[in-house]
């Protein structure tokens, strides 16, 4: 573990305070976590575009009915 020191403007240090008190642990390991969160999110963020962008393309089959743009756009479920 190394130690680090960050300054923080007078409203984000209080709800980190408060963030870190409600979840009963301290400030210190409380940034720690979320900046371990960030680094996975961003790890598998990185991951996942570099798993899309190395598949090799695939042409469309001819003849075949492409969806309609209602099809592609649907967000009926994210409402």
């Amino acid at each position: 573990m190394r130690n680090v020191t960050i300054t923080l403007d007078e409203e984000t240090a209080r709800w980190l305070r408060l963030e870190a008190a409600e979840q009963n642990t301290s400030v210190s390991r409380l940034v720690g976590t979320l900046l371990r969160e960030r680094m996975t999110a961003d790890r598998a963020y990185e991951a996942a575009m570099t798993a899309y962008l190395e598949r090799k393309p695939r042409k469309l089959r001819s003849g075949a009915r492409l969806p309609r743009r209602e099809e592609v756009h649907d967000r009926t479920r994210l409402r």
